[in-house]
């Protein structure tokens, strides 16, 4: 298992199958794999968790959904604070949250591996 993500036996064989014999894997090849399946998997992710938000499949959340799904998550949750996250989310201030908006939030702070944090 690797960051959460357990590779099928055909993904090892592909990835192993363009590393020449005896000389390993670079360690910046492995930095692009990686990366690449990251970002694929956070993707799928975050599809998945804005579909539970939007029960109804407007393609949008309301305030209402946003509150119903913080709500039965973490009930102790004050109103204010999903007030401020909600308002946060919502960039254009449209009082709808659109996928992307959700999509920049889900992944706020989140930079590409760097080599700095494998020293």
């Amino acid at each position: 298992m690797l960051f959460g993500y357990k590779p099928s036996k055909v993904e090892v064989d592909s990835v192993m199958s363009s590393v020449r014999p005896n000389s390993g894997l670079l360690f910046e090849k492995f930095l692009n794999l990686m990366s690449a399946k990251k970002a694929a998997l956070y993707s799928n992710e975050t599809g998945q968790i804005f579909t539970a938000f939007d029960v109804q499949d407007r393609g949008f959340l309301t305030f209402e959904d946003f509150k119903k799904t913080f709500n039965s998550v973490s009930p102790k949750l004050s109103e204010r604070i999903i007030v401020e996250v909600f308002r946060e989310v919502d960039q254009d201030s449209d009082g709808h949250i659109s996928f992307k908006e959700f999509e920049s939030a889900m992944k706020y702070g989140q930079d590409e591996v760097s080599p700095v944090y494998f020293a």
